[in-house]
């Protein structure tokens, strides 16, 4: 069976530490797939907004969603701490990448617990359209 393959980008210069709470845990004891993508969506949340951007007011237009792909690496349990490293990456004109390394914190050393990347387009909400990226965004989000 073929398995999905992350390929990260070599430098990070976001990233945020979060809590497994005990809400993430699902019925085998360790952090649900969904649960996995609400953690890197709250830590796309966080980097947009150390860009002063919010994900549905980015200089006059949103972005929406387009993919996401996740492998998973190590089982997260209630309560531990991880840290979420944030890049963008893969500019288009209408969209770009943003990846996730996910580390587990265990004895201030970390141990990748999964990798992410999602297809992230610009979008304006009120006419339902896609719009282009200015490079002011892409020259902003790629600079860290």
């Amino acid at each position: 069976m073929n398995r999905i393959k992350i390929d990260l980008p070599e430098h990070f210069y976001f990233s945020t530490m979060l809590s497994i709470r005990i809400t993430d845990i699902n019925y085998g004891g360790h952090v649900g797939n969904d649960s996995f993508l609400s953690l890197i969506h709250e830590a796309r949340q966080q980097f947009l907004l150390s860009h002063g951007y919010k994900e549905l007011d980015i200089e006059g237009f949103g972005l929406i969603m387009a993919d996401v792909a996740i492998e998973y690496k190590k089982e997260l349990s209630h309560r531990d701490q991880v840290k979420i490293s944030v890049a963008a990456d893969g500019f288009d004109k209408l969209g770009f990448d943003i990846f996730y390394r996910i580390e587990l914190i265990e004895n201030e050393a970390l141990t990748l617990a999964g990798k992410a990347k999602t297809g992230m387009m610009g979008f304006d909400y009120a006419t339902k359209k896609k719009m282009a990226i200015p490079t002011s965004v892409i020259n902003k989000l790629s600079a860290g």
